[in-house]
């Protein structure tokens, strides 16, 4: 319904050409801005009125009782049922961080989420085979659970902006359902006042991205690369803001013109678990250092994740 009306207003209202790459990213662009925003506002008022039943004190100590790497495996879990793209998935990450869930697990959240999910499962499956399919469910969800088991051991908390940290001196004594949702409202607000900006400039850099791009540039540089295929897909791929579910059948076309497994699923991983607009909306809530902590481990995982997929290639066609 969002589509069809941003569609209508760039068509009747704006008297745009739906052929143009102009009209593509601007329908990109406010498409994405309106769902993210949404999201980051519903999703952090219905974690804040949740939180008021369950305080971030009382919180870390359920957590801190669990044997290291459940939480990460069951936010993991909880990211794969979650059909978010990068930048969709950081709403659900901020207010996991505001609820007093520990970062690394809500990390793991972060990896999971675009990387896989079920409709992935089902375009996967049907255009890869079901053993190229497990194995990369496999290896996705190793990632964000050994990923966000490595970012939390870093104490990365101290890079959060003062904002994120908040809530937890703020933990308000709510009865009423009254109460309670006013309580989710502000925490809400408060968020989204702080970071929408962001929000508008990194789903502007990726309607760039996603439009303005020639296509078959990536085929043609990764495809005469040589022995640095693989780490030039994850580099090409980081920066990229795409949906894993429309990065699939580029996938399938490099790997069908003979580019080695993992190289391929590498490309498809590093384009939907990071991205640039996914560093810039970030940056309002984190210190540079913790960005880049951050890519640097999931794509150095992505990359040795390709390369295992390339060894196991035989076994997996």
């Amino acid at each position: 319904m969002l589509q069809e009306g941003v569609t209508l207003l760039l068509e009747q209202a704006a008297g745009l050409d739906p052929s143009t790459r102009l009209f593509s990213s601007l329908h990109f662009f406010i498409y994405d801005s309106v769902k993210i925003l949404f999201l980051l506002f519903v999703m952090i008022t219905a974690v804040g009125y949740l939180r008021t039943y369950l305080p971030a004190s009382k919180m870390k100590r359920w957590i801190a009782k669990k044997p290291a790497g459940i939480g990460n495996a069951i936010a993991a879990g909880f990211g794969a049922l979650t059909p978010f793209c990068s930048c969709s998935s950081i709403p659900l990450f901020l207010s996991f961080i505001r609820a007093g869930i520990p970062l690394g697990i809500a990390f793991s959240f972060l990896v999971t989420s675009p990387l896989v999910n079920e409709y992935l499962v089902v375009i996967m499956f049907g255009l890869f085979g079901w053993k190229i399919t497990i194995a990369y469910i496999i290896i996705g969800m190793t990632l964000g659970i050994a990923g966000g088991l490595f970012l939390g051991k870093l104490g990365l908390e101290r890079q959060l902006e003062p904002f994120m940290a908040a809530s937890e001196k703020k933990e308000p004594s709510c009865r009423s359902f009254d109460e309670r949702l006013k309580a989710g409202l502000n925490e809400a607000k408060d968020i989204t006042k702080k970071i929408w900006l962001w929000v508008l400039a990194g789903v502007g850099i990726g309607a760039a991205i996603h439009n303005y791009l020639p296509e078959g540039f990536l085929q043609a540089t990764v495809g005469a690369s040589g022995i640095f295929t693989l780490p030039l897909a994850v580099a090409l791929g980081v920066p990229m803001y795409a949906n894993c579910a429309a990065v699939v059948p580029v996938a399938v076309v490099l790997f069908q013109k003979g580019m080695p497994l993992g190289t391929a699923l590498a490309f498809l991983m590093a384009s939907s678990a990071l991205s640039l607009p996914e560093a810039v909306i970030l940056r309002k809530a984190m210190k540079l250092k913790a960005i880049a902590i951050f890519f640097a481990i999931i794509a150095a995982g992505i990359l040795l994740s390709g390369y295992l997929l390339n060894t196991l290639q035989p076994l997996l066609i």
